[in-house]
């Protein structure tokens, strides 16, 4: 994919690792199309990026939002739609100290809806626009695969968040796959780690230079970006 021109796609972009992916894509020259659940924070935050930028509030539990989000998009660019970055997410509680036995099934529920649930519809509701060259990008991290204490369900949801991408990618043409970029100080992950913009380039990659076939129904992160670019 060539950045210069395409149309990008970020969900959850108004701060933390997707505000860093928007503006990076951003300064790479693609029109980029953010959402958010805050009005004012989408408006805002379409305003700073560089270049061309489209926002648009949308919450992405909601697919009559993502519909028209994704419809949005596609006529931003012209062509279709050239990435999508699922990067919308949500965490009730504190890293490491949210025991799964004393959750609410608010919390469960909501993390589902959100992290699983917003995957599906981001994606299914983007394949219509999708590109011929275009890719699919997931947000992920190490509890998905690796279950840690006092995260309670948002590993779980995280899980089924990669599992979401795998389906997609056993039916679409395009390549649909994981990013993990470790530890990232965010107001959801809380502080410690790097900084959202040290990450934002692996997304980039992924979605322009990453072989193809390593992407789909796959997980890459700092050691295959690091690898692949050094």
């Amino acid at each position: 994919m060539d950045t210069n021109g395409a149309t990008v796609v970020v969900t959850g972009a108004t701060r933390g690792i997707g505000r860093a992916v928007a503006e990076t894509f951003a300064e790479a020259g693609s029109h980029v199309v953010v959402c958010g659940r805050d009005g004012d924070a989408v408006e805002s935050t379409a305003d700073e990026l560089p270049g061309a930028a489209t926002g648009l509030r949308a919450d992405v539990r909601d697919e009559f939002d993502v519909e028209r989000l994704m419809e949005t998009a596609a006529k931003a660019g012209g062509d279709g739609i050239d990435c999508v970055v699922a990067n919308a997410g949500v965490y009730h509680g504190d890293p490491g100290d949210t025991p799964t036995h004393e959750e609410s099934y608010a919390a469960v529920d909501d993390h589902l809806r959100t992290n699983v649930r917003g995957v599906f519809a981001t994606l299914r509701e983007a394949v219509p626009h999708l590109a011929e060259g275009a890719r699919a990008l997931v947000t992920t991290g190490s509890v998905a695969r690796q279950a840690m204490p006092g995260i309670g369900s948002y590993g779980a949801s995280k899980a089924g968040a990669e599992g979401v991408a795998r389906a997609f990618a056993a039916d679409l043409e395009q390549p649909v796959g994981c990013v993990d970029p470790g530890q990232v100080a965010t107001d959801l992950s809380g502080p410690g780690g790097r900084d959202p913009e040290e990450v934002a380039e692996l997304f980039l990659w992924a979605a322009t230079e990453a072989d193809a076939d390593e992407l789909d129904g796959e997980v890459l992160g700092l050691r295959e970006w690091k690898t692949a670019t050094r």
